[in-house]
């Protein structure tokens, strides 16, 4: 049995793609605001978050606790 590899598709114009992030994790400020809602309802708004990018994984973003 041969290693089952997942095909890299070239991202669109102004998109991402998570094989171009580094490893290990880059940390960086993120510019805008990120609003978290759960069930139809804003429980978090951060101006202040952070954006960590890793190989083949999607953006996390942390947020301040105080936010």
């Amino acid at each position: 049995m041969g290693i089952n590899r997942v095909k890299r598709e070239q991202p669109e114009r102004g998109q991402e793609s998570v094989w171009d992030y580094p490893r290990p994790p880059r940390v960086e400020t993120y510019p805008g605001v990120v609003v978290i809602e759960f069930g139809g309802r804003e429980i978090a708004r951060s101006s202040g978050a952070l954006r960590v990018l890793e190989t083949s994984h999607p953006p996390g973003f942390y947020l301040p606790a105080a936010d």
